[in-house]
């Protein structure tokens, strides 16, 4: 069940890694700004749990997913007090769905109980989403240089699968992000972000 709540239009992307998540929402938030409207991004927080000792990619734990998910949250809670648009690199299900990956990729029986409590987490923020975007993997296009990254394939592709199973077996809307969309993507997303806000002044 969703509450009511007072926040900004909210969009944030998700997908497995080097798929053009931060590229795109900068791009994003610069043409926002070229709009005169206020922007808060939440930023990816991966390497600031990597910093801390929170083991990643295929190492996720439930104490490092949990963290993510909760810190993420809270992230978010404070960047609605600073903005018309809060834009998110990584929304809630995707630490999810990197955990389910982890867990198939070392072939380890997750426990129901941890599962059921990080899926109640996740269900009940991700109603604050007003668009959901999900990157699409290119195989092909290999892992970015840019930041500190995993260089196994295969576990990228296996954090693209379960990320997309997760939106899917949670219900939770989300459109796609072609590798080869982002302009028309970002149009769209643009034209959204607007009307939503029109619609919030008029009320």
């Amino acid at each position: 069940m969703s509450v009511p709540v007072d926040r900004p239009v909210t969009i944030a992307v998700l997908g497995t890694h080097s798929t053009g998540k931060s590229t795109f929402l900068a791009r994003l938030a610069h043409a926002l700004r070229l709009e005169d409207i206020q922007v808060a991004t939440v930023a990816d927080l991966a390497e600031q749990a990597q910093r801390i000792g929170l083991p990643i990619l295929f190492n996720h734990t439930f104490t490092s997913t949990l963290w993510i998910i909760t810190r993420g949250i809270s992230n978010e809670l404070e960047a609605w007090l600073h903005a018309d648009v809060v834009l998110i690199d990584r929304a809630v299900p995707d630490a999810l769905g990197y955990y389910r990956a982890a867990l198939a990729y070392r072939n380890e029986v997750p426990d129901p109980a941890a599962v059921a409590y990080l899926e109640s987490l996740v269900e009940a923020h991700s109603s604050n989403y007003d668009l959901m975007l999900r990157t699409t993997l290119d195989p092909a296009i290999p892992l970015g240089d840019n930041k500190t990254r995993d260089s196994n394939s295969d576990f990228r592709v296996l954090a693209d699968h379960y990320v997309n199973r997760v939106l899917h077996e949670m219900r939770l809307p989300h459109e796609l992000l072609p590798v080869d969309g982002h302009d028309q993507a970002l149009a769209r997303v643009l034209a959204f972000a607007t009307a939503r806000l029109s619609g919030l002044n008029t009320s």
